[in-house]
């Protein structure tokens, strides 16, 4: 697998997954009479988009030198993503003392199809690990 090949194709995949979503998804909020990029959606969307892109980067940039602790590390950044959610989006979300369904959504469907994605290509690069470097 070849850097470059893999990470363009990478935030390609994530570019199509998180900008076909956004789209889906401002549009079905305007269809529920709430403003189409309201409650910090574009934030939330560009939050998880470059994270995910950094978690995916980073253990490929070390998959040779850290192979066994991959999976911890792909876990500490989901763990990383929560963190900041708890503490920027959530107290905002619950300004009013609650967090309707709208703004649930608006962070953590970003968030599992970013997962998703991430998974999948670490997967995949797990993979092919053994192929690239059989030591």
């Amino acid at each position: 697998m070849k850097n470059l090949h893999y990470l363009l194709r990478y935030l390609l995949t994530l570019t199509v997954v998180l900008g076909t979503s956004f789209g889906l998804h401002s549009w079905i909020r305007g269809l529920s009479n709430l403003q189409p990029i309201g409650d910090l959606l574009a934030v939330s969307y560009l939050f998880n988009f470059f994270m995910a892109f950094a978690i995916v980067a980073g253990l490929y940039a070390v998959r040779f030198r850290l192979k066994q602790q991959i999976g911890f590390l792909f876990i500490a950044g989901s763990l990383l993503k929560f963190l900041v959610f708890f503490l920027f989006f959530y107290p905002s979300f619950i300004a009013d003392g609650t967090i309707s369904r709208a703004e649930f959504s608006n962070f953590f469907v970003p968030y599992f199809l970013a997962l998703a994605t991430e998974t999948y290509f670490t997967a995949a690069m797990l993979k092919n690990l053994e192929k690239e470097n059989p030591d």
